[in-house]
């Protein structure tokens, strides 16, 4: 296990923080605070316990050079306000400017630093770099599991020049996840969604060893029933993906893993909100219509499932979420995890960018035991992949 805030005294200490403070922006206004406000535990308790704080974070990609829009200052103020109090500004997170500013940091007073990836030595994870940052503080936290899958300087290189903790939010994901797939309580299912088999394959291929049952949703699902002769009218799939669908199908039926396909789906002719759509069972798509979520049935059969499951992994949408109706499939599925959770039987983790959007449509992203906004690092960690950030600090 990793090491954590309970193995470090940071009284009185320059402890650097790596955050992410990548949060969703338009037109110079923060659109979601979610990353902002998990990061409040961690940094709530370094100001307490009288850390001399700086927070470091990557924000957009500037591919290594200073770009006035991606500046972090506008998401300085914003944490300001999240936590209640001061946070203060440096114009770079290297050099003799941070270096000055944060040996000038009383203890329990904390700021940012600018953009990590204003400097090509972050994405490089360049030694000089991670040198650089380590001369900021004599600690290292990183609670920044959505970039940990990625090994730069500010997340991987620096740990190898100060003592490095998890930050909480970066040990309750890892206590999540553990939870979910590494020591679980059985019987353990995945549901997984998406458009294409060929970007989930090592995915598919992780789970397929370590769950009971597998739910295959969204444009996914196509190719699987239509490597099974089924026709799928134009819908969305993959062709040249029949044959791995159907070894993975074998797969499954030899380890003894069931693998739930959709029975009835949604149709329609067009892709658009409001569309007209008729529900029909896999076996009765109309030749020239597509494929857009699950239905009714479908969900129903799922739900009586999570009556007997112990734990579920789930990443990505049952449908096209993004376009209403298409989101009942998956928004419906939601709200049954959340009841089921709820009563106390299931442990329940999901994450992935569109997972996230699609649980917050549904209301529940608070209702199920864990949500990730970590996106890829979330799914590199399904797939069963080391992730560097995370390896350094144990």
């Amino acid at each position: 296990m990793v090491r954590t805030l309970d193995d470090v005294d940071v009284a009185g200490k320059r402890v650097l923080l790596r955050a992410d403070l990548n949060v969703p922006m338009h037109e110079g206004r923060i659109t979601d605070l979610t990353r902002l406000e998990r990061l409040t535990p961690t940094i709530r308790e370094l100001l307490e316990k009288k850390a001399r704080l700086a927070i470091c974070s990557h924000f957009g990609r500037p591919k290594g050079k200073r770009v006035p829009e991606m500046s972090l200052r506008p998401v300085a103020t914003a944490l300001a306000e999240v936590l209640g109090r001061p946070v203060g500004f440096v114009e770079d997170c290297i050099g003799e400017v941070a270096e000055r500013a944060v040996a000038a940091l009383a203890p329990g007073e904390a700021l940012v630093l600018e953009n990590t990836r204003f400097h090509p030595g972050e994405e490089a994870n360049d030694p000089e770099m991670a040198k650089a940052l380590a001369r900021l503080a004599d600690i290292y936290v990183n609670d920044a599991f959505s970039a940990a899958h990625r090994a730069h300087a500010s997340t991987e290189g620096i740990a190898h020049y100060l003592p490095a903790y998890a930050g909480r939010l970066m040990q309750r994901e890892l206590e999540a996840l553990s939870a979910a797939l590494e020591h679980p309580n059985h019987p353990v299912a995945a549901v997984v969604g998406g458009a294409k088999v060929s970007t989930k394959l090592d995915l598919l291929s992780n789970l397929l060893s370590r769950v009971d049952a597998l739910v295959i949703g969204g444009a996914m699902a196509n190719t699987f029933l239509a490597a099974q002769g089924i026709d799928v009218g134009q819908s969305l799939q993959e062709p040249e993906m029949h044959e791995t669908a159907r070894g993975i199908l074998a797969a499954a039926k030899a380890k003894g893993t069931e693998i739930l396909l959709p029975l009835d789906v949604v149709v329609t002719d067009k892709l658009a909100p409001g569309a007209a759509a008729e529900t029909v069972p896999v076996s009765a798509v109309p030749r020239e219509r597509i494929i857009v979520d699950v239905g009714p049935e479908t969900v129903a059969r799922i739900g009586e499932h999570l009556g007997r499951w112990k734990t579920l992994v789930w990443n990505g949408p049952l449908g096209a979420f993004e376009v209403p109706p298409f989101d009942r499939g998956t928004v419906a599925l939601a709200v049954k995890v959340a009841e089921a959770t709820a009563r106390g039987g299931l442990l329940s983790v999901a994450g992935g960018g569109d997972t996230v959007a699609a649980l917050r449509q549904a209301g529940v992203v608070e209702k199920l035991s864990y949500v990730s906004t970590a996106g890829g690092a979330f799914l590199e960690w399904l797939e069963g992949k080391t992730l560097p950030g995370v390896a350094v600090l144990g």
